[in-house]
């Protein structure tokens, strides 16, 4: 083998190796994919998973069972899982925790404004509200190029929020650093997409339909 055909060979190693590296880190990023975390255990304590300013959509006081959703606004495949969440939380809800934490996937454009959006309207008491517009309207503001902030404050117009302090806790640093304090103890809890469920700690497995989250959450309730 001559020296320029070894060379043109080490060229093509060399590009098929990087080419390898970029497709596996999309697909930690590409929502409802999840990477295995060799460094999270299968079954997490609640307190790891919870923090005490944690957004709990639903909060029995006799609550047994406690299912955390690591999402992102941006998602497809947590819209898909949107109407089977809500489906559970009208009938587990005076009875199960449901716990709503922030996971904005960095190839979303818009997915840690919307979280931002959200949770600026969360300090106006206005989260599920805006959490449910988010999802019901995905198809028209997501996988846009250009930032959707005037979409979300004409949201924000529609629920009545004070508009110039919604924008300010919008743009606020506290807002920010909530956003990636979930998506850091997400991280930590070995979420690597989106959705990402969690039942009385043990990481959900398989698509979250209405009837899978239905019988884990039943399963914990026996």
């Amino acid at each position: 083998m001559s020296r320029i055909t070894r060379l043109a060979f080490g060229v093509i190693a060399a590009v098929i190796a990087v080419v390898a590296v970029l497709m596996l880190r999309a697909e930690a990023d590409r929502p409802g994919t999840e990477t295995p975390s060799a460094d999270a255990p299968a079954t997490l304590t609640n307190s790891a998973l919870v923090r005490p300013n944690s957004h709990r959509l639903t909060d029995p006081a006799d609550s047994r069972v406690t299912v955390v959703e690591f999402l992102d606004f941006e998602c497809e495949a947590c819209r898909d899982a949107f109407p089977a969440v809500e489906r559970l939380r009208g009938e587990y809800g005076d009875r199960v925790t449901f716990v709503l934490r922030y996971f904005p996937i960095p190839s979303h454009i818009n997915g840690e404004l919307a979280a931002r959006a959200v949770e600026a309207a969360a300090q106006q008491g206005k989260l599920v509200p805006m959490y449910q517009k988010m999802y019901e309207t995905q198809a028209a503001w997501g996988e846009k190029t250009e930032s959707q902030r005037a979409v979300f404050v004409g949201f924000a117009t529609e629920l009545g929020l004070d508009i110039a302090r919604f924008e300010h806790d919008l743009d606020a640093p506290g807002t920010a650093e909530r956003v990636r304090a979930d998506r850091t103890d997400g991280m930590k809890s070995g979420v690597r997409g989106t959705p990402t469920f969690f039942v009385n700690g043990t990481k959900f497995s398989g698509a979250p339909s209405y009837e899978a989250l239905k019988a884990a959450i039943d399963e914990e309730l026996s």
